[in-house]
């Protein structure tokens, strides 16, 4: 080799050793397979890229779960409007009028009463307050004088009762908070008979499940303290098998029903169980004058039924007795004044 092409061949040799190393260099900065790194595969590219798309369609499915609520809520309230009759027990709370009548379940008879008796002055409330919550017209509902073995049956068997809505459930009683002429008793026993609901005063039902065990009593306390007092004109449109003494929440019901229709027959009819035989005042001076044997029973009633009538009430009676035993009891509609 001539001396004159020796330092061009150096040169070269030294650029060719650079671009080794380079490449060198190259090759140990890519990742290799072992060393924490792997190759993505088709599938994992596919995962990933859907959930890209997840991440940025999440507004749009926010969007969408609203567009949906506000459809069945729609769908909802066209149902309830389609289904607003006499039949729907769910009626539109935007139809409901508050009444301003004031109407007190009295619950000082807890030491007239044993346990049996309590359990079931507890149902007979719980239907009341039911009934009332799902009203047109429901009343201002209270329960006075709460305690004793009443308060504590409802703590064992009905927890609940200390979140009721539109109840006011006081320890105390009514003449407490509650003018002494603004009271009106619901007795049985009162001679006075109720024409129309005065939405003004306060109406009283004593919470007692007596099994006639204690005849005329809340009506002589009512007349000592000097409390007014009233009987539903139930004898004006009904005529009945049984004694005028209701069950703590039919009179409740038959209240709430006429606050509705304001027609006491209608109230009547729709609230009293057949077991009471109950039939309208016209229909049954038309069938005593027929029957010349009819009798009179207590409280000035006349059992004019014939015997094919007696013998159906009777099955009637047995029948809803066995039905509903619970709430069969009959209290009467008094209560005691302090």
């Amino acid at each position: 080799m001539s001396s004159e092409t020796l330092p061009a061949f150096i040169e070269s040799s030294n650029v060719e050793r650079k671009q080794s190393l380079s490449e060198e260099q190259e090759k140990s900065q890519k990742p290799r397979l072992g060393e924490g790194f792997e190759p993505i595969s088709k599938r994992q590219m596919k995962k990933l890229i859907k959930q890209k798309q997840w991440e940025e369609q999440r507004e749009l499915r926010k969007q969408k779960r609203k567009e949906k609520r506000k459809r069945k809520q729609l769908e909802r309230q066209c149902q309830l409007e389609s289904n607003s009759d006499g039949n729907d027990r769910k009626r539109i709370r935007r139809d409901v009028v508050h009444s301003t009548l004031r109407l007190i379940i009295d619950c000082s008879f807890d030491s007239l009463m044993v346990l049996k008796d309590i359990k079931k002055l507890h149902k007979q409330i719980q239907r009341c307050y039911a009934e009332n919550r799902r009203a047109l017209h429901p009343v201002q509902f209270y329960l006075t004088s709460h305690g004793g073995q009443l308060k504590k049956n409802m703590d064992e068997n009905d927890k609940g009762w200390v979140n009721w809505k539109d109840i006011h459930i006081k320890p105390e009683h009514y003449s407490e908070f509650i003018r002494k002429e603004d009271l009106i008793y619901l007795t049985s026993d009162s001679p006075n008979v109720l024409k129309e609901l005065d939405e003004s005063k306060a109406y009283v039902i004593g919470g007692l499940v007596d099994h006639n065990h204690h005849k005329g009593l809340t009506y002589k306390q009512a007349s000592d303290h000097g409390i007014d007092h009233a009987q539903l004109p139930l004898g004006n449109f009904v005529k009945m098998n049984s004694r005028k003494v209701l069950a703590i929440n039919h009179v409740f019901e038959i209240i709430l029903e006429y606050l509705e229709t304001r027609d006491w027959q209608e109230a009547f009819f729709t609230i009293l169980p057949q077991r009471k035989g109950a039939v309208p005042t016209d229909k049954a001076c038309a069938s005593s004058s027929h029957d010349k044997n009819s009798a009179s029973v207590e409280g000035g009633l006349d059992s004019d039924s014939s015997d094919e009538e007696n013998s159906r009430n009777e099955l009637d009676s047995q029948y809803e007795e066995k039905q509903d035993k619970e709430n069969s009891s009959e209290s009467t509609v008094n209560s005691i004044p302090h």
